[in-house]
């Protein structure tokens, strides 16, 4: 990327990033302010408690500001380079976990996830936090319709060069099937290849029938055309599924552990994902707040009566 076109992406950010701070200070009202202190200093005992009103303003605030997050992408996509290129070198590689047999003959193919490992949509996680709002179908599909979602660091320049290369990417995405063609334009307006003779490269839940949240099936579908050389995205599921349990993520981890860095890239998301679900799956504590304090680790011994339900002080 030409550095006077890296200077303009970073203005664009600096200035949306004041104008997300700028607005949240001025719909600060006395109300809102009271309803946190109350929030804050309502719980048994007149212990403090934060309030989860602003709950994901750090993840936010990190994504859209933060050098080191820039960082973290660019060098997660120059790993991903140097994979494909020891994947492409390799006629029996595959990443797929779905994919077996003989792959020799099978031209190659990458597999990427869209959002927040392509595209980057922290200014509509910035909405929601500035609107005190929380995801939903209809504005997460308005924000698709803009079709102005920003490419993450390092993305555009690494999906080029796998096409130049003669690799097809893929892009599965768990975007809803009417929202593929605004996906699709973004992704090309972006520079991002999406064009590939007539073969439909941005996979989408319920596209088919059988195609849900689960992306096994879609990689199942590629397997069958492509070697899948490389894995590209910024959740557990976009490389294998598992259950919520925390404990079976771990044992996901654990027992793929030669493929992370190799065959399976991960990109950085501190803002949603199955990892935050998977806090909540099983909680028995119905209010999400206080059921990511229960899963908080100080090292100190639990003094909560119920067996340590709550937090951990």
């Amino acid at each position: 990327m030409p550095d006077n076109e890296l200077r303009r992406m970073t203005d664009r950010r600096k200035d949306r990033l004041r104008d997300i701070v700028s607005r949240w200070v001025r719909s600060a009202t006395l109300t809102s302010f009271l309803a946190l202190a109350l929030a804050a200093c309502g719980t048994a005992g007149g212990s403090m408690r934060p309030s989860s009103a602003y709950e994901g303003l750090n993840a936010t605030l990190w994504v859209q500001s933060a050098v080191e997050y820039r960082a973290l992408a660019r060098q997660a996509y120059a790993s991903a380079t140097r994979a494909l290129a020891r994947g492409r070198a390799d006629s029996s590689w595959t990443a797929a976990l779905e994919q077996t047999g003989s792959v020799a003959r099978l031209p190659p193919a990458v597999i990427v996830d869209v959002d927040e490992t392509v595209l980057d949509n922290v200014r509509y996680q910035g909405r929601l936090l500035v609107d005190g709002a929380s995801y939903a179908p209809d504005t997460w599909g308005a924000w698709v319709a803009e079709r102005d979602a920003d490419a993450v660091p390092g993305a555009v320049e690494f999906a080029r060069a796998a096409a130049g290369d003669g690799v097809r990417v893929f892009y599965i995405t768990n975007r809803d099937a009417p929202l593929e063609a605004d996906t699709r334009a973004n992704l090309a307006r972006l520079g991002f290849p999406v064009d590939a003779d007539g073969v439909d490269v941005v996979l989408t839940r319920g596209e088919r029938p059988e195609w849900g949240s689960d992306k096994s099936s879609r990689r199942a579908h590629v397997a069958r055309t492509h070697r899948i050389v490389l894995l590209v995205g910024d959740d557990l599921g976009d490389f294998v599924e598992t259950g919520a349990a925390l404990a079976e993520r771990e044992a996901a981890l654990a027992r793929h552990e030669d493929r992370w860095g190799e065959r399976w890239i991960v990109l950085p998301n501190p803002m949603y994902g199955s990892w935050e679900r998977s806090l909540l799956e099983v909680a028995a504590d119905t209010d999400p707040l206080r059921a990511k304090l229960g899963r908080i680790e100080t090292g100190r011994p639990r003094d909560d009566p119920d067996g340590g339900a709550g937090p951990r002080r």
